[in-house]
């Protein structure tokens, strides 16, 4: 039983000793060389990104972006309620966006699978190592080393966010689309909340403090609808898409 906890306790060292070679890392002086170099190769390694996001992406049509933790496992409401909207989006003749992982995004994907429709996956490497979820279409799905480019492939290549509960990472894609929208610097689409009772602390926070305080305007509130329902998900993006006489089609 001991040898658990010593691994534990050396990965934990290895893990504080990473972050401190980064703190270190961004104090350190370099020469020109070394700039040029290393910037050179993130300069082609985003751009090479950007094409292929670009390149596999184009044609896939009128799509609905799932966001979501990566933490639920399948038994969890939350997984069932993203499948079971991704599988209405399909029907509905939308394809399904995800982060490419498991949980939420991997309820989004097996929806889409399971109804017929496209199901794209944007996955990113992460320290943990985040794999595909077995539910992408093989052609659709692309794996990322910056966190911006993927945000740009989601935000450019959707006609719609639907926001499960998540943590850190949902409510930074939640923000940047919202941004995005506020400042017109994309489309007006359609943002869902779902999970009343989990967003509501949020919302009363974002009313009673950022609206109080003119950090935002009243009517930034109306740039999202929040649901209970997978039903009432897909007849938000489905009403909001009426309005302008437009189909998933289009």
């Amino acid at each position: 039983m001991a040898a658990k906890p010593k691994k534990k306790k050396e990965a934990d060292l290895q893990i504080s000793l990473e972050e401190e070679h980064r703190i270190r890392k961004a104090f350190k002086d370099k020469d020109w060389a070394e700039i040029k170099s290393s910037d050179s190769w993130v300069i082609f390694k985003v751009m090479s990104e950007f094409v292929e996001g670009f390149e596999k992406l184009a044609k896939i049509g009128p799509c609905v972006t799932i966001f979501g933790s990566a933490r639920v496992k399948p038994d969890n409401k939350y997984y069932k309620m993203a499948e079971e909207i991704a599988y209405q989006l399909v029907q509905q003749g939308y394809g399904v966006v995800t982060g490419g992982g498991p949980g939420i995004m991997e309820a989004g994907n097996k929806g889409a699978n399971r109804a017929g429709g496209k199901s794209v996956g944007l996955n990113i490497y992460l320290p943990h190592e985040q794999k595909g979820n077995p539910y992408i279409d093989p052609d659709k799905l692309i794996t990322f080393d910056y966190f911006f480019v993927r945000k740009v492939m989601f935000v450019k290549y959707s006609q719609g966010f639907v926001v499960m509960p998540g943590g850190f990472g949902t409510i930074d894609e939640l923000s940047e689309a919202l941004t995005l929208i506020q400042t017109k610097k994309i489309g007006r689409f359609p943002i869902v909340l779902v999970g009343k009772k989990f967003w509501s602390g949020m919302i009363d926070w974002i009313k009673e403090v950022l609206v109080d305080e003119k950090m935002i305007s009243p009517e930034d509130l109306d740039l999202f609808s929040i649901v209970d329902t997978p039903e009432d998900a897909v007849q938000v993006i489905d009403d909001f898409y009426a309005k302008y006489l437009l189909s998933p089609n289009f």
